[in-house]
């Protein structure tokens, strides 16, 4: 399990940053747009009703311009039928009061404040029922607009939609507020904010627009396509990556079977050499006998007969040694020569090549890398990953035996002295007592249609870098080998 969350854990990792990495970039790119719409619609609104604002100054402007009418008929009177956010025209001679009682004083400081400053003033101002009066002094007489302010606004168009639109409108001046558009108010998100002045400097009232973006209005399908692109991506990664390293394994694998059928080649050429040897020396030696009994006068038929035989024998013997030579040898690459190897490396790249083989049999295989400091030793790379390869293969074959819950394999790596230690422990059945004295004997095997070559090379090629391997029954059950290789020596 902790291998497994190991290897997956750090490619669900990579999934969860691609994926807020995506989710950021698509969230930002929404809500550029978003604010990219509002202001875009605020100041559409904006100089719609600084036009409406603009015209009220031109009616005032064209009403001071007119001649002064002497019969009863007034035609400003009028201009509520023809604007119906203007409720309605008033006149005062200069030298007379407003006929508006209640509003009286302000209509005569704004007709004041108008003369001084040559344009319309604010007489009155209700924003919270949408209501004001706009003023201009002139002779010789003087106009007031009493202004819808509601009703001033153009809803044909207007760029939003007033019920359903998220975007809230607002007119203020001095603290007084009227509400255009309500907007859909959010609890939590994103703010944007917008004031802009109208523009007409009779009216100074503050257009403001806010806009609240919850994270309901995010992209969320579109994050959860790209969450499952990064998936799709990280996953096609993920297999080209394990098809990599089965065929780094599979090469590994090829290339230790090579080296290994040379070195078994040269064992199998010392083994036979010692097997044939006494045989081949008695057929020789009962045929010489043989030929030299047949020309004795007269010839000794019985024994010769006997000495040959003998040598039938012999020659029997000598065939059932050859018959143990299998044709299973190419040609490798050179192995290079000693120089310092870090042992848990060497072990730990051994256990990749064979994790296949580990969870196909179910073996529990226990290795810590970081359990011991490095050990660093003198040794030929290729040698040493055939003994480790051997040893752990060993081990795979003997837990066969052994219930799939039950299996176990233990590999350790330490220091004993001046000399690195490597030993690959298992639960199986262990060692026979008699089998123990011979374990190393070329052509030796406990395993039905075993070469008996493995070990034999294993022991072979630990001597040869200056270590030995040995085994031993673990207790309460199974077999050790302990492999002991030279450390580097230290630098002066």
């Amino acid at each position: 399990m902790k291998q497994w969350l190991r290897t997956q854990g750090g490619w669900w990792l990579a999934w969860l940053v691609l994926t807020a990495a995506g989710a950021v970039w698509l969230a930002r790119a929404e809500l550029a747009q978003v604010h990219q719409d509002f202001e875009t619609d605020v100041r559409i609104a904006h100089r719609l009703m600084s036009q409406q604002m603009v015209q009220y100054d031109a009616v005032l402007a064209t009403l001071a311009l007119l001649e002064p009418s002497t019969g009863a008929d007034h035609p400003e009177q009028r201009l509520p039928s023809v604007y119906s956010s203007i409720l309605r025209v008033q006149r005062s001679d200069r030298d007379e009061p407003w006929a508006d009682g209640v509003q009286a004083g302000a209509l005569a400081a704004a007709e004041a404040r108008s003369r001084s400053l040559q344009r319309p003033e604010l007489a009155a101002l209700d924003l919270a029922h949408g209501r004001y009066v706009l003023v201009i002094g002139a002779t010789p007489f003087s106009y007031a607009l009493d202004v819808d302010l509601a009703g001033s606004v153009p809803w044909r168009d207007w760029p939003m939609n007033p019920q359903r639109s998220p975007v809230r409108v607002s007119l203020q001046r001095d603290g007084q507020q009227l509400v255009l558009q309500p907007g859909a108010p959010a609890t939590n998100g994103w703010r944007f904010g917008l004031t802009k002045a109208l523009a007409s400097p009779s009216q100074p009232f503050d257009l403001v627009a806010e806009r609240q973006v919850g994270w309901g209005e995010l992209p969320w399908r579109g994050i959860a396509g790209w969450a499952v692109a990064a998936a799709a991506l990280l996953v096609g990664l993920w297999t080209a990556q394990r098809q990599r390293v089965a065929r780094r394994r599979a090469e590994e694998l090829l290339r230790l079977g090579q080296v290994a059928r040379l070195n078994a080649l040269g064992e199998l050429s010392a083994g036979l050499a010692h097997e044939l040897n006494q045989p081949l020396t008695a057929v020789l030696a009962n045929v010489q006998a043989a030929r030299r009994l047949l020309g004795d006068e007269p010839p000794d038929l019985a024994t010769a007969r006997d000495a040959m035989g003998q040598a039938v024998e012999q020659a029997r013997r000598a065939a059932s040694v050859v018959g143990r030579l299998r044709r299973v040898i190419e040609r490798p690459e050179a192995a290079g020569d000693a120089k310092p190897l870090v042992l848990q490396e060497v072990v730990r790249s051994a256990m990749h090549l064979l994790a296949p083989e580990f969870a196909k049999h179910t073996i529990n295989a226990q290795f810590d890398a970081t359990a011991q400091a490095p050990v660093r030793v003198q040794a030929e790379a290729v040698a040493l990953e055939q003994i480790v390869h051997n040893l752990l293969m060993n081990a795979l074959q003997a837990l066969d035996l052994v219930p799939a819950a039950e299996r176990r394999l233990v590999v350790s790596v330490g220091r004993n002295g001046q000399e690195g230690v490597l030993t690959v422990t298992d639960n199986g059945r262990g060692i026979a007592p008699e089998a123990l004295p011979r374990l190393f004997e070329p052509f030796f095997s406990t395993r039905e249609g075993g070469l008996g070559l493995g070990l034999s090379l294993s022991e072979t090629l630990a001597s040869g870098m200056g270590g030995s391997l040995s085994a031993a029954n673990a207790s309460p059950r199974g077999a050790r080998f302990t492999l002991l290789l030279p450390l580097v020596a230290p630098s002066p």
